[in-house]
């Protein structure tokens, strides 16, 4: 005859486990949920100024993804002869408004073409953000570059910076460019949930998220990281570590004495030449 006792030990237990399981479920969600706000997304809808006000031509366009949103961009014409084109993702804050000054910088030192877009929920773009909605939009942009007839399909290369290096390894895993700039890239959210969360199994909660050092190791595309030895957001070691997990041909350039958010400007010199020295290689 079965023992009682042990039939509702084994009942309890089972209730437990389950009770665990859900509470682990509903500590993910709110954990994502509050890691989005505190260092993934900051859209900003208004947008306050245009490629106009830095005195550069410009088209400005709508996109549409392949779940039904539409979504902004502009298309910067480089100087006539250009054969590189930049497909430029943008960070987790503003929109492309925000984005004025770099992308003047740009222009007037590399003469190159450029296409810079918002995630959805961004300015004008529809919807709201999300991981799988920023891949999707990746796809969108790059479809919207291949349908230009000007635009030379292997001379297009990532400028991804901050959340934005993440969108450009993923879109690199099925689309490869000529090559891939990254600034201020983090390794993953994983990793950064460790350096900013206290909450012990964080790192195992948050494990898939923008997870760029496992696809960066799948890829076999020329890699420049720069990034700011004095960066407060995203620590250079996590520029490093993705570094590290890269194929080659790569290189490493640390800016001295610079933050998250003064890249192109604090050290121009540094920045831009960098970058054209790298892309002369190839």
């Amino acid at each position: 005859m079965a023992n009682p006792m042990i039939g509702r030990v084994r009942w309890l237990l089972v209730r437990l486990a389950v009770g665990v399981s859900i509470a682990y479920g509903v500590t993910f969600i709110v954990l994502w949920t509050q890691l989005e706000k505190r260092f993934v997304f900051f859209p900003v809808a208004e947008s306050l100024y245009t490629p106009n006000d830095v005195n550069l031509e410009y088209e400005d366009v709508r996109i549409r993804t392949s779940d039904g949103l539409t979504l902004q961009g502009w298309f910067i014409p480089g100087r006539p002869g250009a054969d590189i084109t930049w497909l430029w993702f943008h960070g987790n804050g503003g929109n492309l408004g925000h984005r004025t000054g770099e992308l003047a910088l740009a222009h007037h030192l590399t003469g190159a073409n450029i296409f810079i877009f918002d995630y959805r929920g961004y300015g004008e773009s529809e919807g709201k953000p999300s991981e799988k909605g920023t891949y999707l939009d990746s796809r969108a942009a790059m479809a919207y570059l291949s349908s230009r007839p000007e635009i030379d399909k292997d001379r297009i290369v990532y400028m991804g910076i901050s959340l934005g290096a993440a969108v450009a390894v993923e879109l690199a895993l099925t689309q490869p460019p000529m090559a891939m700039v990254l600034v201020s890239p983090f390794a993953s959210v994983r990793e950064m949930a460790k350096l900013t969360l206290p909450f012990p199994p964080v790192a195992w909660l948050v494990r898939d998220h923008y997870d760029n050092i496992s696809r960066i190791r799948r890829l076999n595309v020329p890699l420049l990281v720069l990034h700011g030895d004095q960066d407060e957001i995203v620590p250079i070691s996590q520029g490093r570590k993705l570094f590290e997990a890269a194929n080659q041909p790569k290189r490493f350039q640390a800016l001295e004495g610079v933050s998250h958010n003064d890249t192109h400007e604090a050290n121009p010199d540094q920045f831009w030449g960098t970058i054209d020295s790298f892309l002369a290689e190839f």
